[in-house]
Formats: C-alpha cells, sequence, structure tokens
C-alpha cells in the first residue's frame, strides 16, 4: 500500500465513524483540538496525520485506532 492509499482509506473510514456518531467536522475538530479544516483535509486524504492525531480521533469518535487503518472495501 503506498501512502495515499493509506490517506484514502484513512480519510474514508474517520468520515464513516464521523457520520455514524452525527457529529460534524466542527464539532469533531473541537473535540481533538484544531482547526475544521484540517479534519476536512483528512476527510479529503489531503493530510498526513501523526500517531498522536490518529489516537485523539480514535478517542474522540469512541473506537479503536486500528478501526481507522481497516480496509471497508
Amino acid at each position: 500500500m503506498n501512502d495515499e492509499e493509506l490517506f484514502d482509506r484513512i480519510a474514508l473510514n474517520v468520515k464513516v465513524e464521523r457520520t455514524k456518531k452525527r457529529l460534524t467536522q466542527a464539532a469533531l475538530a473541537e473535540l481533538i483540538d484544531v482547526h475544521e479544516k484540517y479534519i476536512g483535509k483528512i476527510e479529503n486524504g489531503k493530510q498526513n496525520v501523526t500517531i498522536k492525531t490518529l489516537n485523539k480521533l480514535a478517542n474522540a469518535l469512541n473506537i479503536d485506532i486500528c478501526k481507522l487503518l481497516e480496509d471497508q472495501s
């Protein structure tokens, strides 16, 4: 898997989990203390995220961090 495929996978998983929780990008951004545009970039596969940010996202979404890396297809 190349970087772009990984970013796309994370993007999809963040968006799916966020919508399941009925959170807006702004609400999720507030939970992890980032700007909502940052969440948009993650969900568009345009942002390289750190493990720390992945962990914050997983905690805010109340899921295991591995869920953000899973193949949904």
